[in-house]
């Protein structure tokens, strides 16, 4: 196993503090970030270590995310100030988000949809249903989520979709919803679902442009999304 230097063994210009400050926050791994937050004073010199720690037992960046106060504070060397120091660092990162749905431009792809839903599906156990509310011009109106479920299962009834796009005059709307396993290919529920909402849209004259559904990247699949516009799968 790699034996990780000690931050107070460590050159000052490699240190973590000292290199994110000269090279920016992108030089850095992820464990050296978290020991950024995580050293308090000189005297935090096993932060990396304590960085690399928390991977090694939440398994990812995504798992961490989810833990509780209480459950980070299960980690050796963890107390109440630094586990809040995280939860508060991956709060800020979901607020950030929410800030760049008000500010998005025109949803014109499945990629804008992806990267518009993705930190807000990571965080979800359970299938979460949204809806992208759109104008004329394809920019978002209101970003609404619908429904949540089990960890395969989630119920959707056209009402539940069309009401909130009725109220805020939408001309157009996005499906989007997670898949928690990681996989995102839709099932048969997933399309018998999207061809009920695609009907249900041209009633109403709100068009449904997509579906799209998140999981997440892996070696083999390095796309987390599908897109049913783009399977073909978009049609009553």
């Amino acid at each position: 196993m790699a034996l990780h230097l000690r931050l107070k063994d460590q050159p000052p210009g490699e240190r973590p503090r000292e290199r994110l400050a000269q090279r920016g926050p992108d030089a850095l791994t992820a464990a050296e970030l978290l020991a950024v937050l995580l050293r308090t004073g000189h005297r935090s010199a096993n932060a990396v270590e304590l960085g690399h720690e928390l991977l090694r037992r939440f398994g990812s960046l995504h798992e961490l995310a989810k833990a509780t106060v209480e459950e980070l504070q299960q980690i050796k060397g963890i107390g109440r100030d630094k586990a809040v120091t995280i939860a508060a660092a991956f709060a800020l990162a979901r607020r950030l988000v929410e800030e760049l749905v008000e500010e998005t431009g025109p949803l014109n792809s499945p990629k804008a949809v992806a990267d518009l839903m993705r930190e807000q599906a990571r965080l979800c156990t359970v299938e979460t249903f949204w809806v992208a509310l759109l104008n004329t011009r394809h920019r978002l109106l209101k970003l609404e989520k619908i429904s949540q479920g089990t960890l395969d299962t989630i119920l959707i009834h056209p009402r539940e979709v069309f009401r909130p796009a009725i109220a805020a005059k939408a001309a157009a709307l996005i499906l989007i919803h997670n898949h928690p396993s990681g996989d995102p290919t839709p099932s048969e529920a997933d399309l018998r679902v999207t061809r009920d909402l695609v009907r249900a849209g041209q009633i109403l004259r709100i068009e449904v442009l997509d579906h799209v559904i998140l999981g997440r990247a892996t070696s083999a699949r390095p796309q987390d999304y599908v897109s049913l516009r783009e399977l073909g799968a978009l049609h009553p």
